[in-house]
């Protein structure tokens, strides 16, 4: 008689005894009610407080980015999502969350072996936290960007129970597996095209193929210009980028020497072989604007073998407040720690370090063969392919640090969490719509600033 099945039996049925009994912490329906209580708080005072530790020229860009429409401001609003997620019951069931999974922090990437993946990221709220939370600020976010795309109600809410069901069958799917296959479980660009309906796979052949030349090269030319001495320099393009002056090279040389102790020992002799040439001051993002951010352009033994790096400010995540501090005081190391975890495969440059201003910082690739598909010119159909697309992409991620059998579950064979869910992202859109109108009438009435060119085309 074997002695190894019963005791994995034995193990998965106490995992799904948890996860059952979480529905009495936090009933499935439940997760789909929202209704703001009266002392909420004042969501442009919580914009207000994240400014108070960020660029101040640079905030009013990060306004006008997200007065551009309720997506915009959705994408910018994580620290408003958390303390409303906070407010209800959660399910305990905890898992390396993303922190802000919203449509547009998923994306294809190159994998270390050179081929494209579909995956999360974006980590700068990562944190541990109820799985829930993570699956509420995506399938908000469909419903958000459904709305903007003139989708009535019905296809918007669709859309994000598309999302949910295909996490949780995913996630049933995952709880099947062993643990080495689950960690081996990845999206390539072949199996995106794939999901998508033979229509819509034109679009996502665009974007893979556009995604293959965004490349360090590629940046060279677009970023970049030949300086006196023949050696290329990054373009200023205020107050977008800034260029940084050469007097600060003995502390920039500090702080690559921070990084490159982060990084794994073989890849610290490939850092090795390219030399700093030029920093600059990069705004990126919607959320992330007001925060340091700099791209730093490296170049190997000749000025044709060039090197992008992203060095990003890590505050502590927004989520913080609510759940248990980070075990990691360093906020770049809780940050590439939280991707390293989640994503299939990683960046191969991705490390942290302090910066001379004592601030914590994560690097990783600026441009490594990058793309996203256009959520804006999504039609019903094929926003609700994209949904489950991120649905189950998410649930990937949570089954590598979670207990899939547990969160299987808990979200059982049915679609109550999926139907929850479409009445969670439905009621968030609508507070979403009234936040953004109290953003734009802080705008008006002089509280805030917003820069006139802020709008400016979000790049990396």
């Amino acid at each position: 008689m074997s002695t190894s099945e019963p005791g994995v039996g034995a193990v998965d049925a106490s995992a799904a005894e948890v996860g059952r009994a979480a529905r009495k912490k936090a009933s499935r329906s439940s997760l789909g009610e929202w209704k703001p209580s009266g002392d909420r708080a004042d969501p442009v005072a919580v914009l207000e407080r994240q400014a108070a530790t960020r660029v101040p020229e640079l905030v009013t860009i990060r306004y006008a980015r997200m007065a551009a429409g309720q997506f915009p401001f959705y994408r910018g609003g994580p620290a408003i999502m958390a303390g409303d997620l906070a407010r209800s019951e959660n399910t305990g069931l905890t898992v390396q969350l993303c922190g802000d999974a919203h449509l547009s922090n998923f994306g294809l990437f190159a994998s270390p072996e050179r081929s494209l993946v579909f995956d999360v990221n974006d980590f700068d709220e990562t944190l541990p936290g109820p799985f829930e939370w993570d699956v509420k600020r995506l399938v908000a976010s469909v419903a958000v960007a459904g709305r903007a795309n003139g989708f009535d109600d019905s296809e918007a809410q669709a859309a994000a129970v598309a999302a949910a069901q295909a996490y949780r069958e995913s996630m049933a799917n995952f709880a099947g597996l062993g643990e080495t296959e689950v960690w081996y479980q990845m999206v390539d660009a072949e199996q995106v095209q794939e999901l998508l309906k033979p229509k819509d796979r034109k679009q996502a052949e665009k974007v893979i193929s556009k995604a293959r030349t965004r490349t360090s090269l590629q940046a060279l030319d677009k970023l970049t210009e030949p300086g006196p001495d023949g050696v290329p320099h990054i373009k200023a393009d205020p107050p977008l980028v800034i260029p940084m002056p050469k007097t600060l090279q003995t502390e920039l040389d500090s702080v690559l020497s921070d990084y490159r102790a982060t990084l794994p020992e073989e890849r610290r002799v490939l850092l090795d072989r390219y030399e700093l040439r030029d920093l600059a001051t990069k705004v990126v993002g919607v959320g992330s604007v007001g925060t340091r951010c700099f791209m730093a352009l490296l170049t190997g033994r000749n000025i044709g073998d060039p090197l992008f790096l992203q060095v990003k400010q890590a505050e502590e995540s927004v989520l913080t407040p609510y759940l248990r501090a980070s075990q990691f005081k360093h906020q770049g190391h809780r940050v590439v720690h939280g991707q390293r975890l989640t994503q299939s495969a990683g960046d191969i440059f991705l490390g942290w370090a302090t910066g001379p201003d004592g601030l914590f910082y994560y690097w990783r690739q600026l441009r490594d063969m990058k793309g996203s598909l256009d959520i804006d010119e999504m039609n019903p159909v094929q926003l609700r392919q994209y949904a489950a697309l991120c649905g189950h992409t998410l649930a990937r991620g949570h089954a590598r640090s979670g207990d899939r059998v547990a969160i299987a579950a808990y979200l059982g064979d049915n679609d109550v969490f999926d139907k929850a869910m479409g009445e969670f992202a439905l009621a968030y859109a609508d507070q979403t719509a009234r936040d953004h109108e109290s953003l734009l009438s802080a705008i008006d009435s002089g509280r805030i600033v917003a820069a006139e060119d802020g709008s400016a085309k979000d790049t990396e």
